[in-house]
This record gives structure tokens, sequence and C-alpha cells, in this order.
């Protein structure tokens, strides 16, 4: 009943910029939890920043403070704004909403590219 749509990823340089969005359509996030996950080629999903319904945030260490996660309810969006990224960060940035009761939707993902 939900659709996430990423967007923003691309080829960046590494200390560059890149801002990614997810637009939810379908229902309203106001009392979700929304966040952005990352999977790189042989590695694990992991979590990269997490908001929840009340404006808490949370960051995988690797990224606190280059990495700002923010949410516009208004608009059904959570934004990723990336700051001096790395190659490391290379990976596929995928969106994730949970509303109440485990209700949990995931976007196609975004490829993001960091060059050294």
């Amino acid at each position: 009943q939900v659709q996430l749509v990423e967007s923003g990823g691309g080829l960046v340089q590494a200390g560059g910029s890149l801002r990614l969005s997810c637009a939810a359509s379908g229902s309203i996030v106001v009392f979700a939890t929304m966040g952005w996950y990352r999977q790189a080629p042989g590695k694990q999903r992991e979590l990269v920043a997490g908001i929840t319904n009340g404006g808490t945030t949370n960051y995988a260490d690797s990224v606190k403070g280059r990495f700002t996660i923010s949410r516009e309810n208004a608009k059904n969006t959570v934004t990723l704004q990336m700051n001096s990224l790395k190659p490391e960060d290379t990976a596929v940035y995928y969106c994730n909403v949970e509303f109440p009761r485990s209700r949990v939707y995931w976007g196609q993902g975004t490829q993001v590219t960091v060059s050294s």
C-alpha cells in the first residue's frame, strides 16, 4: 500500500556531497520511523541513519558528523544529506519506513559511488 522512491544518488568525488531523498506515497508518515540503510557489494546491509516519529535521530558511527537525516512529514519525505563523502560510502542506499504494528516498507535503492 506504500511505495518509496529514492532519488539523488550518483557519482561524486571524494570529499563531495550528495543529498538523497525518499518520497512515500499511499500513506502519511507522521507516525512512522524513517531511515536510510546501505549495502555495499559483498557486505551486509547496515543502518546509516534513522529518525523516529518524535524526531530522535540515530547515526552509524562511520557517518556521524558527516551525514544528516531529516524528515518533512507534510511532504511525506525523508532526506539524507551526505557531506565529506569517502570511497567507503560507496553502496546502494535504501529508504526504509516502519509504520505502527510493524508495517515495513523499502525503496528500490539508489546507487552512490564515491571516487578516489
